[in-house]
């Protein structure tokens, strides 16, 4: 009788951690929500960006800086903000196994919300371009340093920071490695 407890009490406690394993975001992707009213819908996925419908309940989520609750139903929540104009937005969430954030820009136009996800090696390698065009053609070091600033500029109005270029490539890092 004993062992027959014991095992039942085994099989209970570790169906219970993979149910909590199940609800925690460590991937999520970004997408225009199904009613086209201008606010962005968050998908909890797994590591190849297949839903994860278990995923319910209420989760923290930093957006563009912001600390936000997120009502997750059915693997998917809906940002309170509508999105007013074309924008980065950064999304961040943290959980038990570390920080999770990706960058996207957002492009509003007449048929809705058009998100599209910048990876970090991007970040990277397009200043690092520019500036090897410029070291190798000596003459081209003024145009080089005036794409820099309008570039950083550009990023600028859109919502994107300093510090979300270097929080999106460190995430990016840390998932490489």
């Amino acid at each position: 009788m004993r062992k027959v407890l014991c095992s039942m009490v085994i099989l209970c406690v570790s169906t219970l951690l993979h149910a909590q394993q199940e609800n925690i975001i460590n991937h999520f992707i970004i997408k225009e929500n199904l009613i086209k009213n201008g606010k962005l819908a968050v998908i909890a996925t797994d590591a190849d960006e297949n839903p994860l419908t278990s995923v319910s309940g209420t989760y923290q989520f930093v957006v563009n800086g912001f600390k936000q609750e997120l009502e997750f139903r059915e693997g998917v929540a809906i940002t309170p903000n509508a999105i007013e104009s074309s924008a980065f937005v950064f999304i961040k969430h943290r959980n038990q196994q570390g920080s999770h954030g990706r960058l996207y820009y957002v492009v509003k136009n007449d048929n809705g919300l058009n998100p599209i996800a910048i990876s970090w090696y991007f970040l990277i390698l397009v200043p690092a371009v520019i500036l090897l065009a410029a070291y190798l053609f000596k003459r081209m070091i003024v145009l080089a340093v005036i794409i820099l600033v309008g570039l950083f500029i550009f990023n600028y109005s859109k919502g994107l920071d300093l510090e979300n270029i270097v929080e999106t490539i460190v995430h990016g890092i840390k998932d490489w490695v």
